[in-house]
């Protein structure tokens, strides 16, 4: 083997000074090989590419150099296998493929791995790469990729993003399923109180883009993932009431590490469900609505639903919603309203979830409320309140007096994850 002596090299930035000189192979390689410390190579990819697999369990300052012997390297890539240590901190093998590329590689530590100490028309980073994944129904918008989940699955991440590419975080919305609505007595004086809006939670990467509509999100930072797996539960709405009885509490959507909690129950009875948000109260005697935002998070994944009234008029609170609480009697209009929900812009398309379920309707005063944001609106005397839409997390409508009416199913929940993918 005849050898060539290549000199001291400054390396760019100041960061490392006086490499060690190299001993070069003469002879180009034309098949895989692994490289040795302090040598350097002629890869040859005329014929066929070549992995130049680095040497196992190198120590700090040790080196390798290479340079494309041919000018083939884009016809046929030479791949560095890393061994075992990571490439400029990314722990992936590097194929080259532009022609005439050289470059001398330098072991540092465990962290960074082999870097570039100086390079011919690269650097040894990884080029360009970004989030890739699967599951849900996929959609695209703009640079971004937008998973939709509205039943359980998995969200698999199979690849990161790096510097120069795109972040290895996901923006999410996590909205649970909504409380059902309390059923009415077949007496007295009132219906029964909405449901509860499912627990929303979401990231303020959610509403980026034309608008910026859900305050919720403000301030809450992207989520980190890892190319691995994330079991994704879409929680049902909670069942409505039969007559004078409680509704049920939706269930939890969760994402990773996010938990939206299901949305409390209305009723005609005295107590009301705690939850993401609270259900309205109810009118007989004057009970108050259950608490929103429980178990606490920050920012709050909802608000409590709306006190009840006695004596007369007869009233019950409306469900609270993510963005508001439920409403107690209001002497303009003898009705309990629903909390308002949030609109979120994360699937390219403003929408309304986890809304308050409206409020049953009752002699004094007048019809039902309407439930906001998906939610189920309350019923008129003698009729059931609505059940609240497919996927939007809102509350169920409480059922009207008389009649034994029975409250509305909550709106099941939704996970959408959004990440920029080129």
């Amino acid at each position: 083997m005849g050898v060539i002596s290549c000199g001291t090299t400054m390396i760019d930035q100041g960061q490392f000074q006086n490499l060690a000189v190299l001993s070069w192979d003469t002879t180009a390689k034309t098949a895989n090989f692994t490289a040795v410390a302090g040598n350097g190579y002629f890869i040859n990819t005329t014929s066929t590419a070549i992995t130049m697999t680095l040497p196992a369990s190198p120590s700090a300052g040790d080196q390798v150099a290479l340079k494309d012997y041919a000018g083939t390297f884009e016809t046929n890539n030479c791949t560095i296998g890393r061994n075992g240590s990571n490439l400029d901190g990314n722990p992936a093998d590097r194929a080259l493929s532009t022609n005439n590329q050289s470059f001398t590689l330098i072991y540092v530590d465990a962290t960074q791995g082999w870097i570039a100490a100086d390079s011919g028309s690269d650097d040894i980073g990884l080029p360009p790469s970004f989030i890739a994944a699967t599951g849900g129904t996929v959609t695209t918008s703009g640079n971004y990729k937008i998973h939709t989940f509205t039943s359980p699955g998995t969200f698999t991440v199979t690849a990161l993003g790096n510097p120069g590419g795109g972040p290895s975080t996901v923006d999410y919305l996590v909205a649970a399923g909504g409380g059902g609505g309390g059923g009415a007595a077949n007496w007295g004086n009132a219906g029964a109180s909405g449901g509860g809006a499912g627990g929303y939670r979401e990231s303020s990467g959610a509403d980026s883009g034309c608008y910026s509509i859900s305050p919720l999100g403000s301030g809450v930072s992207a989520l980190p993932v890892s190319i691995t797996g994330y079991p994704i539960t879409v929680g049902g709405g909670g069942a409505g009431g039969p007559g004078i009885s409680a509704g049920s509490q939706g269930s939890n959507s969760i994402f990773s590490t996010i938990t939206s909690t299901g949305g409390g129950y209305g009723s005609s009875l005295p107590a009301a469900g705690s939850g993401g948000s609270g259900g309205g109260g109810s009118w007989c005697d004057a009970f108050t609505g259950g608490a929103g935002n429980t178990p606490p998070v920050s920012p709050p994944q909802g608000n409590p639903g709306g006190d009840g009234r006695k004596p007369a008029p007869f009233v019950n609170g409306g469900g609270g919603g993510a963005t508001a609480a439920g409403q107690p009697f209001q002497p303009s209009n003898g009705i309990g309203a629903s909390g308002a929900g949030a609109t979120s812009f994360i699937t390219n398309t403003p929408v309304g979830r986890s809304g308050g379920g409206g409020s049953g309707g009752g002699n004094g005063t007048g019809p039902g409320t309407d439930g906001s944001c998906g939610a189920g609106d309350g019923g008129d005397n003698g009729y059931p309140g609505t059940a609240g839409l497919a996927n939007r997390a809102g509350g169920g409508g409480g059922g009207g007096r008389g009649g034994n009416a029975g409250g509305g199913a909550g709106g099941s929940g939704i996970v959408v994850i959004r990440y920029q993918y080129q």
